[in-house]
């Protein structure tokens, strides 16, 4: 079979707040090939994307993405990676290319699934999938009164790990930020994992993310994730090496495999987390996971949307047991929470399970989703090159 068509769909809230919290809006592709139809969710500005799919052409090397995909055979995951590598050949200057490519490579995925009734994992060659255990994923409060109740939700809701981040953490004061670590903690109390997210407010300043460590210590933090920016090696190197020290987490920000190789080889981390509808797909999230169990580091997922997102984002390290933490946001905005029909959720003891159905296991629910559509034309030298698809 080949690749018939490719559909993106801009999603949004009524209202997109300048808050950290991705599920505000989303991009949705939706590829049919021989019959059968795929899902998948970019991580991205979901106009940008779209613009990216269906530009004119600059040169040959700056391509749009929709020149190396449509009509493409989809027969095996040799053809998928076969996709994916041209595209980024054909497209290499486009720098949207990478996050509009996460989403086709998830829908590919998820049609070879159901080509050959198999999830997508044991497609990646796992043989089975172990349970995962989700940290409750959540913004600071703004106020410490208000991270402490939301840690001591978590916790009654059964949650044994939790992270906070972004909020007023790391942009204030050192006092502010140790009152938030402080309510983190005495909320959802001893004997829970507890990881803290700076979202890169220190961008490069080693010493501000120093000055932090002594009550991350206190508070017995797993993890300090991203404390600067995406591939600032050196600052997260130094940082690794101080005393007392704190296991750093990072690449999230990664936008492709070179960028996560350099994180895990020269950034010091313990944890490398991926975003499978950012940094190219599931394929290269898998390339990025084989490599960290090369170099002994620990992979997670990053996800902060859908539970569409979530599958994908669970299919690159399905089948590595020692690799047991998944992202699992808990204040998703409706539009998330109604993209898919069924859900991802925790089983009595605490942990969630990739799903077995074909493909990713998630079925969108279109129904829901059309209050959601957001119209959109592109227009270029007086003719439509790209209007909004039904949906």
């Amino acid at each position: 079979m080949n690749i018939e068509s490719v559909d993106f769909f801009y999603l949004s809230m009524p209202e997109v707040l300048n808050i950290g919290d991705g599920s505000q809006d989303a991009l949705l592709v939706r590829v049919r090939a021989g019959g059968l139809e795929g899902w998948g969710e970019c991580e991205a500005s979901p106009l940008t994307s779209i613009a990216s799919y269906v530009c004119p052409m600059s040169h040959s090397a700056c391509k749009p993405v929709k020149y190396s995909v449509e009509g493409m055979p989809l027969n095996s995951k040799e053809d998928i990676y076969n996709v994916s590598n041209t595209v980024r050949h054909n497209s290499s200057d486009l720098l949207q290319t990478d996050h509009t490519l996460s989403g086709i490579d998830i829908a590919l995925w998820d049609i070879l699934g159901k080509k050959f009734n198999e999830p997508v994992y044991k497609l990646l060659g796992y043989k089975k999938a172990y349970p995962k255990l989700p940290y409750a994923s959540q913004l600071f409060g703004d106020t410490p009164e208000e991270t402490f109740l939301k840690a001591k939700t978590a916790k009654q809701s059964g949650f044994k790990a939790v992270k906070f981040g972004w909020g007023p953490f790391g942009k204030q004061t050192l006092h502010s930020d140790i009152a938030h670590l402080t309510a983190a903690r005495e909320g959802v109390e001893d004997g829970i994992y507890l990881m803290i997210d700076a979202g890169a407010a220190w961008s490069n300043s080693v010493t501000a993310a120093n000055d932090r460590l002594p009550p991350l210590c206190k508070i017995k933090a797993y993890w300090l994730e991203e404390p600067f920016a995406n591939m600032e090696l050196g600052s997260y190197k130094k940082l690794s090496e101080s005393v007392p020290g704190v296991a750093l987490a990072g690449g999230e920000g990664c936008h492709n495999f070179v960028q996560a190789a350099a994180m895990i080889k020269h950034a010091g981390l313990k944890f490398i987390q991926i975003d499978a509808g950012r940094i190219g797909g599931i394929t290269v999230a898998k390339q990025v996971a084989d490599l960290a169990q090369v170099n002994n580091i620990t992979y997670v997922n990053h996800t902060f949307t859908s539970h569409l997102a979530l599958s994908a984002s669970l299919q690159p390290f399905a089948g590595i047991e020692k690799d047991f933490f998944s992202e699992y946001p808990v204040e998703l905005k409706s539009l998330a929470k109604d993209i898919t029909q069924n859900k991802i959720v925790p089983d009595s003891d605490g942990y969630i399970h990739v799903p077995e159905q074909p493909g990713l296991g998630i079925t969108v629910d279109v129904q829901s989703l059309k209050k959601y559509v957001v119209d959109v034309e592109i227009k270029v030298r007086g003719k439509i090159i790209y209007h909004s698809p039904k949906l």
